[in-house]
């Protein structure tokens, strides 16, 4: 079978290996589709003088969706012919986190398929069982591997966040997670203000339900905000993007006792806290992905309020393609993208 590897110099290659056959505890899925994500990009775009060997390297991808086609031993709950996305970690499964279902904090020690082991850019894919997650139905694969990271992130990040009909949330980067927290935040009813310096991904944010949009190119996004604000600012800001000056915006473009919550990873901010936080009262809430059960909370919430993932999801491409799909989504006039395996 194939498999897809980033090789060195934003390369992908498509490499024949082995199939896997499963162990005790593990499902051998048949892929369906697999995102691709903005956290990609730093592993496709090293040099090659920065890469392992190639048989050390890991097929990418953590926003896996497939079928289930055979079962290893002692395994229960699940069938051939489920569908299923991944809840792409494993934990000790003892620990406090993994408990709650947070096996990326598992305190012991966690792989992440896609990085530290093999990901969903590959026709089989071997993974615990546990890890599986029913997809609902009437949800398809496409949808479902978007929900499994991206997605599913900024759906937890607005939920952190609480918006209501009342509030105004000002969401900082137009990314698939920025994009995808718009389409959220407008379905919880509030008022969205989307900020980017892309014309195709801010035309995109109205049509996710973003009530204004600002370039922030051409417009002090902080000042705009509070125009559109009556003086005060938003009361739910959202940074997407990971950027140092973006997060300061954030701050700043937070009402006295607003919430700001942080998704963008990445890179040290420095804040005057006293004048830009404790001052304002202001809440400032970190999220990253979310629970096994989260997975399930978010793929439901999207079949339940019929949320518009035909016009998030703006780009699919096949494995043979995967070199024109992460060209294109590196361009930036792209929505979200998935590879898919049909």
């Amino acid at each position: 079978m194939e498999g897809l590897f980033f090789t060195g110099d934003s390369v992908v290659e498509a490499i024949s290996i082995d199939k896997m056959a499963p162990a005790s505890g593990e499902v051998l899925l048949q892929m369906k589709a697999s995102g691709v994500c903005g956290s990609d990009l730093k592993n496709f775009g090293a040099s090659k003088s920065e890469k392992p060997k190639l048989s050390e390297l890991k097929v990418p991808g953590h926003e896996p969706v497939g079928v289930v086609v055979e079962l290893g031993t002692n395994v229960g709950g699940l069938s051939i012919g489920d569908r299923v996305m991944m809840h792409h970690y494993t934990g000790c499964l003892k620990c406090s986190m993994c408990l709650i279902g947070y096996t990326q904090m598992c305190l012991v020690a966690h792989e992440v398929y896609g990085s530290t082991a093999h990901g969903g850019h590959q026709e089989y894919m071997c993974v615990p069982a546990y890890t599986c997650i029913p997809i609902p139905e009437g949800l398809d694969f496409v949808s479902a591997a978007a929900c499994s990271c991206g997605t599913g992130t900024a759906f937890h990040a607005v939920k952190r966040l609480n918006p209501t009909g009342l509030d105004t949330v000002a969401i900082f980067g137009q990314g698939p997670v920025g994009l995808s927290a718009t389409m959220f935040a407008a379905q919880l009813g509030a008022r969205v203000i989307a900020v980017d310096i892309s014309s195709y991904r801010l035309n995109l944010a109205k049509e996710l339900g973003a009530s204004e949009v600002i370039d922030s190119s051409s417009h002090n996004a902080e000042q705009v905000i509070r125009e559109l604000t009556s003086g005060e600012g938003a009361e739910c800001t959202l940074d997407a993007t990971g950027i140092p000056e973006v997060r300061i915006q954030a701050v700043d473009s937070a009402k006295y006792w607003g919430k700001v919550c942080f998704v963008g990873e990445g890179n040290t901010t420095t804040f005057d806290v006293s004048a830009q936080i404790i001052h304002k009262q202001l809440t400032i809430l970190g999220s990253w992905t979310f629970s096994q059960a989260g997975l399930s909370e978010v793929a439901n919430f999207v079949i339940e309020r019929r949320s518009p993932m035909d016009k998030l999801i703006t780009h699919t491409f096949g494995l043979k393609e995967a070199q024109k799909a992460y060209d294109i989504f590196i361009s930036g006039e792209t929505g979200k993208v998935i590879l898919t395996m049909d």
